[in-house]
């Protein structure tokens, strides 16, 4: 089924069963784990042409969900029920090799940024999504922090040095990277 999907809906929650895979038109849909105490962390965004890896988990183990998805923009998406998706997967050789390249490709983007939460230093990771995200970001610190798996206080701490650096501009919601040479290195 069609749907659109307002903006900041909770499609799915830690705990929640899965009866569906939503084929992402339009939009985008921010997945994220949130620990007891509050303190998140993006796990990946799904956009036009891509699959959640985690509904995917989800239908084929037969499990609920482990994590929370919710809509950052209106989206629009088609809605393959568990019936259908399996009769897909067992019948339509296109979409089971599709689907399951997805499912390789986002398993290993979730490995890579557990190997950059692990083994790489804070200041690293976010000189990194700046280069990436820039010239302008706008975005609050705290959504800075939920993306890196932070708090606020050490986001903004470290923003700040690269301020006084010159490497960037610090505005309310906002971040223009100024240095783009200085923070790549």
């Amino acid at each position: 089924s069609l749907k659109t999907i307002p903006s900041e809906t909770m499609l799915f929650d830690c705990g929640s069963a899965c009866e569906a895979l939503p084929l992402v038109l339009k939009g985008s849909i921010r997945v994220f784990k949130q620990s007891a105490a509050g303190r998140e962390i993006s796990l990946y965004r799904v956009n036009k042409d891509q699959l959640c890896l985690i509904t995917l988990s989800c239908l084929l183990g037969e499990d609920a969900y482990p994590a929370t998805g919710i809509t950052e923009s209106d989206v629009e998406t088609i809605l393959l029920p568990r019936t259908l998706f399996f009769h897909l997967i067992e019948t339509e050789a296109l979409f089971r090799q599709a689907a399951f390249h997805l499912f390789a490709e986002r398993l290993s983007s979730l490995m890579q940024l557990v190997d950059e939460i692990t083994f790489r230093k804070l200041d690293q990771r976010i000189a990194q999504l700046l280069v990436r995200r820039g010239p302008v970001i706008e975005e609050s610190h705290q959504q800075l922090a939920d993306e890196l798996g932070s708090v606020r206080e050490i986001v903004s701490r470290i923003l700040k040095q690269f301020e006084e650096y010159g490497w960037i501009k610090l505005a309310r919601r906002q971040i223009e990277v100024l240095n783009r040479e200085a923070l790549d290195k």
